[in-house]
């Protein structure tokens, strides 16, 4: 009956089309979108959970000495009761309109880009009848991270100053209602270029964090699928511990040069001076400082 109607060149209705293996064009559009929208659902969910740990982390990173916090050490409690202690418990929510538009703006690109690849190595691994290598696998993850990072980088600096905000004099604290009010008054003061200030260790970031989170991730189920006989949730479980914690290896000490290039008080002149004064001037170590904060915050994402 279907030889016949493809004979006679009548166009086939959507479900005889779907079971004869061809998909319309509009479902094809919306199982492309699928990625794009569980990422960004997603990483706001987890936004919201975590953004007094990346508060936390912030100001721990932007802190560069003891003295500053004027209670004799940079801890996570000491940092914590100072932030409580100055504008309340809420204040650990000060940002939150810009991570959550980070998340949109970058989770949504980053894992919808990341899972659009993935897709086409699966696609060409089934035609060749080969598996696609950890390679293929880190290049798309990656790559997935610089974009999305890139775009989102004005979103990243909004967010840096919103939360360090507070450290500042109060004569001199800016007060952003949100997000958009911050974009407006920095492009206004400072002009648009500074909305990509920190974009090289903002991008490279991303890609180490893609790495960690995506590539270690979906080679530590796999291997854990081929090698054990743990469930699947149990697999996933284990895999994203794995990818969390690799993910805030590779990148910590990018995501620190990042915070002190976009804050207000940046005197650094571009990433390698950064990491180089940092090195010289506070010792390697400091690049982690946080990094319990950092692995929690990463956790839910992972």
């Amino acid at each position: 009956m279907a030889r016949s109607v493809e004979g006679a060149g009548v166009e086939q209705s959507p479900v005889l089309a779907a079971k004869n293996g061809r998909v319309p064009l509009s479902e094809k559009f919306w199982q492309g979108c699928i990625p794009f929208v569980i990422g960004g659902v997603s990483g706001m969910a987890a936004t919201i959970c975590v953004q007094p740990l990346d508060m936390v982390k912030v100001r721990m990173q932007l802190t560069t000495s003891d003295k500053s916090t004027g209670q004799g050490s940079v801890s996570a409690i000491n940092v914590l009761r100072g932030i409580v202690r100055s504008g309340g418990a809420i204040e650990l929510y000060n940002g939150l309109s810009a991570a959550l538009a980070r998340q949109l703006v970058y989770g949504t690109t980053r894992l919808g880009l990341f899972a659009t690849f993935e897709q086409n190595l699966r696609r060409r691994a089934e035609i060749s009848q080969h598996s696609y290598s950890f390679t293929q696998r880190a290049l798309a993850s990656v790559s997935a991270g610089g974009i999305a990072a890139a775009v989102g980088n004005p979103i990243e600096v909004a967010l840096i100053r919103m939360q360090s905000d507070g450290m500042h004099p109060v004569n001199r604290q800016q007060k952003y209602r949100s997000a958009v009010d911050a974009l407006i008054r920095i492009v206004k003061t400072e002009g648009v270029a500074v909305l990509w200030s920190g974009c090289g260790p903002t991008v490279v970031r991303a890609m180490s964090t893609n790495f960690g989170q995506l590539a270690c991730f979906s080679e530590t189920k796999h291997q854990l699928k081929v090698r054990t006989s743990l469930s699947d949730w149990q697999q996933t479980l284990l895999a994203s511990a794995n990818g969390g914690f690799c993910a805030a290896l590779f990148s910590m000490p990018f995501d620190t040069v990042k915070s002190r290039l976009q804050s207000r008080q940046a005197r650094y002149r571009g990433m390698a001076h950064c990491f180089s004064s940092i090195l010289k001037e506070e010792g390697a170590l400091r690049f982690y400082r946080g990094f319990p904060m950092y692995c929690a915050r990463l956790g839910p994402h992972s």
